[in-house]
């Protein structure tokens, strides 16, 4: 049975123009030959699998070839091209400076560099993994690397350029080896494919150059796993089988299910997920990539970014046009802290989870099919907020009524026909039957066919920055419609604040114990038109606009005056010095008792600080 040759070594490339995703490094390099200004010393670094130690071979049987083609490419034919390619040239010597990296090793080298070349023009040493070099060995190293024979070539690899010495680097042309783009990993799968004779989707080659990270090493590597598993068929179900990939369907499905506000479908499909024995911050990385790859093909300039196969880029556009840009930009939000607070976090799952929840409370996500803008959906506003906004009745449309309309009467013409909430006031039963009946308590005229109410649907989303707001809004819009001037204004004494204030103060102990200790602290002052001014320590309960709000508003009701208004004051602290010296606590000491001056004067004491 013939031995099997990875696809690694089998295509490996032979000359420049073969390498792939290094163009500007391979023009470079053949130009360098055509004018003749190669270096004495070059340094291939980048990350793993991107050609640094193919393209150093190749430039190695290049600059020692007899008859070097117009392209500046090695002829292939000549004894210095045959013996490199039959692995017997004596002129290019290869070195691994991981297991090869003492002092002795580099001597021994150095030795040989004193030698001329038999054949060819060079002599050209390549050292693979030069990082490992112990410091003496670089220091040995240098003198020769600076100015070495004139038929004498080095050319160092490397995957980390920050454990070389400085003096190393500063004695080599530098080629930085970049990541191989998807694009041309895929395209690459495609060719050895055609000559393998293996049959290869196009979408599954991109979840292999996807998968590979830019290394086409461990591109080819996995090509080979898959073909051995599917016996020649490469397609999508088998790579992502076989790499234990996240499937794409599942990210398609978990936005259709946010943007249809679906909790119960996100949580079974990430339940699927975990079952498949992928990792939640795996999902949380996938979902990442998703949810940019929807943003990108928003809009046509940036569709370019997208870097999948033919079939998954269909699938995205069609998806984000269903998708709000705001809605993407908010999801990808709640999606990053979730995954920066997910290692931290005790119960993992149930923190994923709250995450897809907050997703699917996001308003405005999916777009009419027509195209027109999605519906914005908003909380429905207390009566006593609605009684300003509602608009007047124009005066064709004003009905007449039965009887005198009350204050509460006329408040329930401008409303809409939303039912009450739990917390309204209830109603007389009268007004209940008339409303069941499709008919309005006050206005005696027949109604549309229609008779039931519209029903308006509350935003799933809740949190307490939105609850404190509308509270604020609330005891704002009460106090604006109060009329001031028959309020009770009565006179107070500082007497009768003091008592009110700590009596008050004191019953918050147990439900807002910070809140309490923060004022009890300091008593308040009155000033003019009844402005009680106080001291608070720091800024964070000068902002508490909601318990000061309701401070005020039993100070208002216990004192009968309501034009009583609260003032806080930050209090500026000094920076209490701490006495480290002997001095600086004989300092202290006397600031707080002066007697101690006047003894130590007394008695004519000298003090040895």
């Amino acid at each position: 049975m013939e031995n099997f040759v990875v696809s690694a070594r089998k295509y490996r490339p032979i000359t420049f123009d073969t390498v792939v995703g290094q163009k500007s490094i391979t023009s470079t390099l053949k130009n360098a030959i055509k004018n003749n200004h190669l270096a004495q010393a070059f340094l291939f670094c980048g990350p793993r699998g991107v050609g640094k130690t193919t393209c150093a071979r190749i430039l190695s049987k290049t600059i020692n070839c007899q008859n070097i083609k117009d392209n500046m490419e090695a002829c292939d034919e000549c004894e210095s091209c045959t013996s490199f390619n039959n692995s017997a040239s004596f002129n290019i010597h290869e070195l691994d400076a991981a297991s090869n990296n003492s002092v002795d090793d580099i001597r021994n080298l150095v030795e040989q560099v004193r030698i001329p070349p038999q054949v060819g023009k060079y002599k050209i040493y390549i050292i693979d993994e030069v990082h490992m070099l112990s410091l003496a060995a670089f220091n040995a190293f240098l003198k020769t690397l600076e100015e070495p024979p004139a038929y004498a070539k080095f050319i160092l690899a490397t995957t980390e350029k920050h454990k070389i010495i400085p003096t190393i680097l500063s004695r080599c042309q530098i080629f930085d080896f970049k990541r191989i783009s998807i694009d041309d990993i895929a395209k690459h799968l495609q060719f050895i494919a055609q000559s393998e004779n293996v049959k290869a989707e196009q979408d599954a080659l991109h979840i292999i150059a996807q998968k590979a990270d830019g290394a086409l090493r461990d591109a080819l590597s996995m090509f080979d796993q898959i073909v051995s598993f599917s016996g020649g068929d490469v397609n999508y179900k088998n790579v992502i089988e076989n790499l234990n990939v996240l499937d794409y369907d599942y990210y398609f499905r978990i936005i259709d299910a946010i943007l249809a506000k679906d909790i119960t479908q996100c949580l079974l499909i990430i339940n699927d997920i975990i079952d498949n024995g992928f990792d939640g911050q795996h999902f949380i990385i996938g979902m990442g990539e998703h949810l940019r790859n929807l943003l990108v093909c928003k809009n046509e300039a940036s569709l370019k970014l997208l870097e999948v196969g033919e079939n998954i880029r269909e699938k995205y556009t069609q998806q984000s046009q269903n998708c709000d840009t705001k809605f993407l930009l908010e999801t990808l939000e709640i999606n990053n802290r979730c995954d920066v607070n997910y290692k931290n976090s005790n119960n993992k799952r149930l923190h994923l989870e709250l995450s897809l929840m907050q997703m699917c409370s996001i308003d405005g996500t999916q777009k009419k099919k027509d195209g027109s803008k999605p519906i914005q959906i908003k909380a429905i506003p207390k009566p006593e907020a609605r009684k300003e906004t509602s608009p007047a009745p124009k005066p064709e449309e004003k009905k007449e009524v039965s009887s005198t309309p009350t204050h509460e009467a006329k408040h329930e013409i401008a409303a809409s026909p939303i039912q009450p909430t739990a917390t309204s006031e209830p109603k007389p039963p009268s007004y209940e039957k008339k409303v069941e009946e499709g008919k309005s308590p006050i206005v005696e005229e027949p109604k549309p066919e229609t008779t039931s109410a519209p029903k308006t649907k509350i935003p799933s989303s809740f949190s307490i920055k939105d609850f404190n707001k509308k509270k604020e809004e609330d005891n704002n819009t009460q106090v604006s419609q109060e009329d001031l001037s028959n309020l009770p204004e009565d006179d107070f004494k500082q007497e009768k604040l003091d008592e009110v204030w700590t009596s008050y103060l004191h019953s918050l102990k147990s439900s807002l114990p910070g809140f309490s200790s923060a004022l009890l602290k300091y008593k308040p002052v009155l000033k003019e038109d009844f402005v009680i001014e106080f001291n608070i320590d720091n800024k964070i309960i000068a902002n508490d606009h909601i318990n000061i709000a309701d401070m005020q508003g039993h100070l208002k009701e216990q004192l009968n005056n309501f034009k009583i208004s609260l003032k806080p004051v930050v209090v500026d602290k000094k920076e209490q010095q701490t006495a480290y010296t002997d001095k600086e606590k004989f300092e202290q000491m006397a600031e707080k008792n002066p007697e101690i001056l006047n003894l130590k004067n007394k008695l004519d004491l000298e003090i040895d600080f």
